[in-house]
């Protein structure tokens, strides 16, 4: 992810968005990230190195006095968000009132389903790393907290998601296989299926295999071929058969990145 955006700010020493993986050169950039992705800054976000970017790198010593009043009262730090929102001037009040409101009904959420939902967010920003760190928490949660079953399950099917983005197919399997017994959705089903297909040492259980009809095996194998038919026509494909037309020093630096990017569009549109 990179963001571009208007306002140049003379800044030495950007600051980290590691939820991102991004740096934020402007305030500009940072009120961008604030407003669009308000789950990864609800909590803990406002800190010393952000109090330090402030100051230092954006001179704004009169917003950091605001905030440290009230990170030191330990007032509703949503607040510093909003007044971040509203010192660095890059939204209007209408929309700085619609960001508080979004922030309310966040808070209004059960905690497990607020962190799901962050961890829902770092998938779609392909930070699975980190969203498999947080699936992993809620399905940790203590056994005498009443969880609804199918929340559990939708938990794991993304959890296998993830581990299938990272490579990680028996991990993927096996946290679809939880997801099914959980929700016995077809859907679930089909990305087992796939994995089969995508590695022969995953080998579903009899069990599993009875739940798939051969009509079932004739559309998903037909799904599965198109999907590499669209992966060998990607742009890393052409840029890869670009690569073998050049000098070997180059293809042989850039071949190996190709080849990954394009097995892992081929396993995006196998899981999806």
């Amino acid at each position: 992810m990179s963001l571009l955006l208007c306002r140049q700010e003379r800044v030495n020493r950007p600051y980290f968005m590691e939820a991102l993986g991004v740096h934020l050169y402007s305030s500009q950039e940072l009120s961008y990230v604030i407003y669009n992705h308000p789950l990864l800054v609800m909590d803990g976000f406002v800190d010393g190195l952000l109090l330090k970017f402030l100051r230092e790198e954006l001179n704004q010593g009169v917003l950091v006095a605001k905030l440290e009043r009230i990170l030191k009262n330990k007032d509703n730090t949503d607040d510093a968000l909003t007044i971040i929102l509203q010192e660095c001037d890059y939204y209007n009040s209408a929309e700085v009132s619609r960001f508080r409101k979004m922030v309310a009904m966040l808070r209004k959420k059960n905690p497990l389903d607020f962190k799901r939902m962050k961890a829902d967010e770092l998938f779609s920003l392909r930070q699975y790393g980190r969203a498999v760190e947080l699936y992993k928490e809620i399905l940790d949660c203590p056994g005498n907290v009443r969880v609804d079953p199918k929340f559990i399950g939708t938990v794991k099917n993304n959890l296998g998601s993830c581990y299938a983005r990272m490579f990680r197919l028996d991990k993927a399997l096996e946290a679809f296989e939880a997801a099914y017994e959980a929700t016995g959705q077809i859907q679930v089903l089909k990305r087992m299926y796939n994995l089969s297909q995508l590695d022969e040492r995953l080998v579903l259980s009899d069990k599993l295999k009875g739940k798939i009809t051969e009509e079932m095996k004739r559309e998903w194998d037909n799904n599965l071929e198109k999907a590499k038919e669209k992966a060998a026509q990607s742009e890393a494909v052409q840029k890869l058969e670009e690569l073998f037309r050049k000098d070997p020093v180059k293809r042989q630096a850039g071949e190996a990145a190709l080849l990954r990017q394009w097995k892992q569009e081929y396993r995006h549109m196998a899981v999806d």
